[in-house]
């Protein structure tokens, strides 16, 4: 997910198996025990075969995934251009000297960002004085690697207010399980202090040397895994000196006055120009916030800190800025677009509050404060706009951009004028922008340097419009190379997520290319359930509306057939984490329309997702098996409880990493060990283990290439492609 997820089986013949390839293949997958547990619920009776494989620590369920891993491995080795294909994806993801990102600015202009070179696998980070100032390397998490160990990755990192320090969060094996790293940048001197289950990166500067940051419970034997991220707590640590020291400031049993849930997740707000802090409630996965507000001074301070309540979460405000003693909210409350608005940190009134920008036409997805002005993005059909709002005359206006596409607000400071940003879409690379306020002049920053695929002139995209079933225009964006030929020939790609909220924004990839050198299209299909058109778009496939999510895809699959882009015996469904409901359930209720499929680290079995470590704090996305609404919405959504026996599945490819946080890999698992069970197909279904891997976020450059030349060339030999196919007698 990012952000999280039933019934029958009987093992496959080997025979089946045998059609998988021309004549010999590696030996069988194994056969999963089928141990059937009964549910009831609300008298519905629900069976699962495969519940014994909740239990990841049974010697029996470690050892079937593993032979499942292997079989995998074996399978896909024979694949005579697999190799080619994985060297050409290594050529295109190092055709620049380095890729760019997470670029952060403080006053004279000081910039600190990630940068992995072409020949490093993982990002590290850095600091310069102004632009042309010299590069300085801050923090290198591969120090923390040990021979034949997992990688270590920078999942976050948050400077001091004047940049003398800076907290990192590391992780390894792609656990996303942070421990914090203190790092003094003028000697690059790392400090003993180290804080470990801090995951969420949500740190907060109080003074030059000491910061709020976010730590879950210290977990006692006996606890279930679904009590980790529960009753978590914010707490004030001072550079130098002892964690065990440390002030709980902020959380669960911590704030006599708040009223905290266990599902509720505290961090704290800061801002270098002014004197109050904020103190956020998310309630899990929930987009809409609880605020309160205290004087900064009474934070850590030893007494019972003031906080106020500003906001709650019939407010629906999902997102804050703060310049000063002023406080910027954006609001999708009467307004499903959203809109922002203005109040007084020392006497805040959201009921009296100024609408400095009201509803636009697009949506109005997030905000950040520089000296200057309020920078705002808009997001129009799946195309950024990026509106400035000076404080002085409050009077908006659009920054001319110098091409289409997706922006990434990353560089704002309320002491800093101005704003750097990156911009890119679906067939041009990021680049870094810097918007200067004095000049109104919009420049190149050459952060990022240009690589020599990262432009490419025959490569193209469509934005259409799909017809949905019941008559609402999906957005589906096609790219393609600009000569291609609609025969209906053509492998494709369709990806698709439509939950949270959360948009598909125009990204580029030189990596693609790859794809589309094969004769390939990708497709983006911009289901309900995501936030493209707002509120509105997002609760059309929210629990009891979320068929929604799986039939828009069904429509694009659909439109792309009809209209010759593909044919259904070369298209492929993708969708990751929760887009794991989309494409089993796409599959399950629709296996007709597609060749093959890619279910990544993917949600599968919703009816248990709660009984998991993520579970509890997506209950709000999903909700709970607890109530009969619950139920029905949970299980109408369970790909895993829809697979029926006798069915032709396509070709299905399942992965996950073994130290995923958020998608236990129980859910691929026993999504595998069913589908091998009951497809009629003769097709394969096969389970990809990553070891030293977790939901993806902190793979390594090699880790993402490996996969992708796993999942494209398993679709190409799937799709029939010249050169993809193994040869009669291997």
């Amino acid at each position: 997910m990012t952000k999280p997820y039933s019934v029958f089986g009987f093992a496959m013949s080997a025979a089946l198996l045998c059609r998988f390839l021309s004549a010999a293949t590696p030996e069988a997958p194994p056969v999963a025990r089928v141990s059937p547990v009964t549910d009831d619920y609300f008298g519905h009776k629900i069976v699962d075969p495969y519940r014994y494989m909740e239990n990841l620590k049974d010697p029996a369920v470690q050892s079937w995934i593993k032979s499942q891993a292997d079989y995998t491995s074996s399978l896909l080795s024979l694949i005579p251009g697999r190799a080619k294909l994985l060297a050409r994806l290594h050529e295109l993801n190092t055709s620049a000297t380095a890729r760019v990102n997470s670029v952060s600015v403080l006053p004279g202009l000081v910039l600190f960002y990630e940068k992995t070179l072409a020949s490093e696998n993982v990002a590290r980070l850095y600091m310069r004085r102004g632009l042309a100032g010299q590069e300085q390397l801050i923090l290198d998490p591969t120090k923390l690697d040990k021979p034949g160990g997992p990688p270590h990755v920078i999942n976050y990192y948050v400077p001091s207010w004047s940049g003398e320090y800076i907290v990192a969060g590391i992780s390894e094996g792609g656990s996303e399980q942070a421990v914090i790293h203190i790092v003094q940048t003028a000697s690059g001197r790392e400090l003993p202090e180290t804080i470990d289950r801090a995951p969420f990166g949500v740190v907060a500067w109080r003074d030059p040397s000491s910061f709020f940051y976010h730590r879950l419970q210290k977990m006692q034997p006996g606890m279930p895994d679904t009590e980790k991220q529960l009753k978590s707590t914010v707490w004030l640590h001072t550079v130098g000196e002892d964690v065990e020291k440390d002030v709980p400031v902020f959380g669960y049993d911590r704030s006599p006055a708040v009223r905290f849930d266990p599902i509720d997740i505290p961090f704290l707000v800061t801002s270098p120009d002014s004197s109050f802090v904020g103190g956020v409630i998310a309630h899990g996965v929930k987009n809409e916030a609880t605020l309160y507000v205290a004087r900064l001074a009474s934070a850590g301070s030893g007494g019972s800190i003031p906080w106020k309540r500003v906001v709650d979460v019939d407010d629906e405000i999902t997102d804050m800025a703060v310049r000063g003693d002023n406080l910027f909210l954006v609001s999708h409350k009467d307004a499903p677009r959203s809109k922002i608005l203005m109040t007084s940190l020392a006497r805040p009134d959201l009921e009296h509050a100024t609408v400095i920008l009201p509803q636009q036409k697009g949506v109005i997805k997030g905000t950040v404060a520089a000296q200057d002005a309020l920078y705002v993005r808009v997001l129009d059909g799946g195309i950024a706009r990026l509106i400035r709002i000076p404080y002085d005359t409050r009077t908006p206006a659009e920054i001319k951009l110098p091409f289409y596409g997706n922006i990434d607000l990353f560089g704002a400071d309320p002491r800093v004028a101005g704003i750097l940003f990156g911009l890119s879409n679906w067939v041009k690379a990021s680049r870094i922008f810097r918007y200067d306020p004095a000049s109104g002049q919009l420049a190149d920053t050459r952060l990022q340097p240009l690589g020599k695929y990262d432009d490419p002139q025959d490569i193209v995209s469509e934005e259409l419009k799909v017809p949905g079933y019941d008559g609402t225009l999906i957005p589906l964006s096609v790219i393609h190379a600009r000569n291609m030929q609609l025969n209906g020939a053509n492998p494709v790609m369709m990806l698709g997520y439509g939950a949270y909220g959360i948009t598909l924004d125009p990204a580029f990839s030189p990596t693609r290319l790859a794809w589309i050198e094969h004769g390939g299209i990708y497709a983006v299909a911009h289901v309900r359930g995501g936030g493209e058109y707002g509120e509105e778009w997002y609760r059309g496939g929210y629990k009891l509306t979320k068929p929604n999510t799986w039939r828009d895809f069904i429509a694009c699959a659909e439109y792309l057939i009809k209209h010759k882009y593909t044919s259904p015996d070369k298209l492929a469904g993708m969708g990751g984490s929760a887009g794991g409901i989309l494409i089993g359930r796409a599959i399950t209720e629709r296996p007709d329309l597609f060749g093959a499929a890619i279910d990544a680290v993917g949600c599968s079995d919703t009816l248990r997702i709660e009984f998991s470590e993520n579970g509890p704090t997506n209950i709000p996305e999903f909700g709970s098996v607890n109530t009969l609404e619950g139920f029905e919405d949970l299980y109408t959504m369970s790909s895993y409880a829809h697979v029926r026996e006798g069915t032709r599945y396509p070709a299905v490819m399942l992965t996950t990493g073994i130290n995923d946080p958020r998608v236990t890999p129980w859910e691929a698992a026993k999504m595998t060990a069913r589908l091998q069970a009951a497809t009629a197909s003769g097709k394969p279904v096969v389970l990809r283990v990553d070891y030293q891997a977790g939901h993806g976020i902190g793979n390594t450059k090699e880790q993402r290439e490996k996969e992708m030349a796993d999942e494209w060339s398993f679709l190409l030999w799937q799709f029939g492609a010249p050169g993809f196919q193994p040869p009669a007698g291997q």
